[in-house]
């Protein structure tokens, strides 16, 4: 039988983690339905960056928005599993000086499409995370949990 072992994660061992991912999911309020949105991201100073299409629903709802953002990885070679959460406000970047180093962060927008890409910014305000690793737990066998007998119904 197997066990999870869930540890609670630092602010600093959250954002290292997220300096290794790339792929995340954006979590905001759309028409006042909750939407989960997949990203390209990149972490930005303590801020997290990813590129959204002007013009877009998303787009409309993100500026100025609290957002829920989610990244998580496993490890196949070992059973080991993270996931962490940020909460905070978005901006766009607009400062000339931070556009010119968001536009030198290689960062695709998940959709392509001709338009330019709006850099925002999610300051985050809230961070929390787990690490999960499956153990090993032997127990003896469970006993068997007697059926129907046989021709009963």
């Amino acid at each position: 039988m197997t066990d999870r072992a869930v540890e609670v994660l630092s602010r600093a061992e959250c954002l290292e983690l997220l300096s290794h991912a790339a792929i995340g999911r954006v979590g905001v309020s759309i028409d006042a339905l909750p939407v989960i949105l997949p990203v390209h991201f990149a972490l930005f100073g303590d801020s997290v960056l990813f590129r959204t299409v002007p013009g877009t629903k998303f787009d409309a709802a993100a500026v100025g928005a609290v957002l829920a953002f989610q990244a998580d990885s496993y490890e196949p070679e070992s059973p080991t599993a993270w996931s962490v959460l940020l909460q905070g406000i978005a901006s766009e970047v607009t400062h000339p000086e931070e556009a010119a180093v968001a536009g030198s962060v290689p960062l695709t927008p998940w959709a392509v499409t001709d338009q330019p890409g709006r850099f925002m910014r999610l300051e985050v305000a809230r961070v929390s995370g787990r690490r999960f690793r499956l153990t090993d737990r032997r127990l003896s066998p469970s006993p068997p949990v007697p059926g129907p007998a046989a021709g009963t119904i």
